[in-house]
């Protein structure tokens, strides 16, 4: 039986929530994958990662995180090589071929023009704006009639003075979990903006993301 395991980061103040959000999205990829097992870990859970891996001691690793950066780069690796394991580590969800066309689909379907895609972003490093600003391109040329809008909620431009501007638009957080940056701090911001438009869930709620994560395991 060919198996994976998907891991993410969690929110660390409380992560049980985000634990079970990632093992029920990882039933779901197994419902694509009926002949795989589908095990899934937070990083920010205790002994999460460490009960998978005995369960699935070989398993590649999905990673389910929007850039490619320090945790997945240098912060898993450790992680998973503290516990032995060796097994390879897929490209990450915000890398995903696939995912332009899943976000232009999403922006369609709201019958929005104007759309602030808001990501994370870091003082300390690119690769959230990278692959942010990565993913706009590739959306600009879907949705050559849109008006897209980057914001940041750890680097300028920030979601804040973003939001002042474009009152109405809507908003997609590219996010992976629903943690603390989602369900706290994106609209809080927005509400301090004076934001009316529509405000979706981070884009690795869609419903439409546990297809995708299939396709990506099976092409290994």
């Amino acid at each position: 039986m060919k198996n994976a395991l998907i891991v993410a980061h969690g929110f660390p103040s409380d992560p049980l929530p985000a634990d079970r959000a990632l093992k029920a999205l990882a039933a779901r990829v197994n419902a694509a994958l009926p002949d795989w097992q589908i095990g899934a870990a937070t990083l920010a859970q205790p002994g999460a990662l460490r009960e998978a891996l005995a369960a699935q001691p070989q398993a590649p690793i999905y990673p389910f995180f929007m850039a490619e950066g320090w945790f997945t780069k240098v912060q898993l690796p450790r992680r998973l090589a503290e516990l032995g394991h060796t097994a390879p580590i897929l490209p990450p969800f915000g890398r995903d071929p696939a995912l332009p066309q899943l976000v232009a689909e999403t922006i369609s379907a709201t019958g929005c023009g104007v759309v602030i895609l808001v990501a994370h972003g870091s003082q300390a490093a690119r690769s959230s704006r990278d692959t942010t600003e990565a993913l706009a391109r590739a959306l600009a040329e879907l949705l050559p009639q849109h008006h897209l809008v980057l914001a940041f909620l750890e680097e300028e431009p920030h979601l804040r003075l973003v939001a002042s501007h474009h009152r109405d638009a809507l908003c997609l957080p590219l996010f992976a979990l629903r943690a603390g940056h989602v369900a706290q701090d994106i609209p809080k911001s927005l509400a301090e903006a004076g934001h009316r438009g529509p405000l979706l869930p981070a884009i690795g709620e869609n419903a439409a993301v546990p297809a995708l994560i299939a396709a990506a395991m099976a092409r290994g």
